[in-house]
């Protein structure tokens, strides 16, 4: 591996590090975190002196590299981001970058009928966009929706390289249930999004059931690996077929659940489905539509049809037409009282 390719990975790393607000970083931390990372992608033993890891710091600092990282110290030992929000990954693209982006993105347009290409136009429509932002000086003309204070996104890198190299994962996580926190094993299988948050899914036994992690109570991602990863027969497509959302009640069916939604409402829903299996059945006259949908109840289902308000009308099952309604009935009996 070239030594441009391995202060590449130095850089990265300590960066992966100084984001990570949960811990202290002193020199001694970050060189054995670069030696470890380079130890992962060469294979061998590939010691990273703490005089290197200086320099790195040094050039990281300056503008040499482009990157001006806001890198201090503190309480003479620990190193840290002065601007939480930083990264090297952030910075702005150079005219270079641009012209390359640019001819990749014509590239790949070419391919855009292809089946093989479907799954990522959209990313090729949004890094088009993000070139025209930064070559006109103006505002991206995509917006997407995002929450720039969500917890956990750093450790996405560090999971999604746990998981494609079958590493046993060490997670430290507080839930809102629990006063504490728990460290415990995790065999991590997929990471997956719903309604802009992240979760990481597996198991911490391999006789436990799939449950699913929220990055943004996760604390703290270690790594063992002495510990033999159990790799569980997960498909994501058949576990998550019939849920909306990311929580499987396991012990549950999927059964037929009957909706009526008024004449406002239906347009959206049948242009955005509430889920695959959605099924129109009937158009009345007045503009109301009856649909059917297949899937296990859950949280984020219940969520979901409350948000419709008076907008939507459970008809079938009757449990569930009941729990709506004694739901609503007591939202109902918050608005009676006066404000506390």
């Amino acid at each position: 591996m070239s030594q441009n390719k391995n202060a590449l990975i130095r850089y990265k790393t300590i960066d992966k590090c100084l984001q990570n607000h949960y811990r202290q970083w002193t020199l001694d931390d970050l060189t054995q975190a670069c030696s470890e990372a380079l130890f992962e992608f060469e294979g061998k033993e590939n010691t990273v002196s703490k005089r290197t890891t200086q320099l790195d710091l040094q050039l990281m600092r300056s503008e040499k590299l482009g990157y001006s990282a806001p890198i201090v110290v503190y309480d003479k030992k620990f190193y840290k981001y002065e601007d939480e929000d930083y990264s090297i990954t952030d910075i702005p693209l150079t005219e270079t970058d641009i012209n390359v982006l640019t001819e990749t993105v014509s590239m790949l347009k070419q391919f855009k009928d292809f089946s093989l290409f479907s799954d990522v136009s959209d990313i090729v429509q949004r890094l088009e966009d993000k070139i025209y932002a930064e070559k006109s000086n103006t505002q991206p003309v995509i917006h997407l929706d995002k929450n720039e204070s969500l917890k956990g996104l750093h450790f996405l890198d560090p999971l999604y390289q746990a998981i494609i190299k079958k590493i046993v994962l060490k997670i430290t996580y507080k839930s809102f249930t629990s006063r504490d926190e728990s460290t415990f094993s995790f065999h991590a299988s997929i990471l997956k999004e719903f309604n802009n948050r992240w979760f990481l899914v597996g198991k911490r036994r391999k006789t436990a059931p799939i449950t699913n992690l929220a990055l943004d109570r996760i604390t703290a991602v270690d790594f063992d690996f002495q510990a033999e990863y159990w790799e569980a027969d997960f498909n994501a497509e058949k576990y998550y077929k019939n849920v909306v959302g990311v929580t499987v009640n396991s012990g549950l069916q999927p059964r037929k659940v009957a909706l009526k939604i008024d004449h406002t409402n239906a347009p959206y829903v049948l242009t955005k489905p509430l889920h695959t299996s959605q099924r129109l059945i009937n158009t009345n006259e007045d503009g109301s539509i009856i649909i059917h949908l297949f899937l296990i109840e859950n949280y984020e289902l219940h969520r979901l049809l409350l948000g419709f308000g008076r907008g939507l009308e459970v008809i079938s099952p009757e449990r569930l037409r009941n729990e709506i309604k004694a739901n609503l009935k007591r939202c109902l009996e918050q608005y009676e009282k006066a404000p506390s």
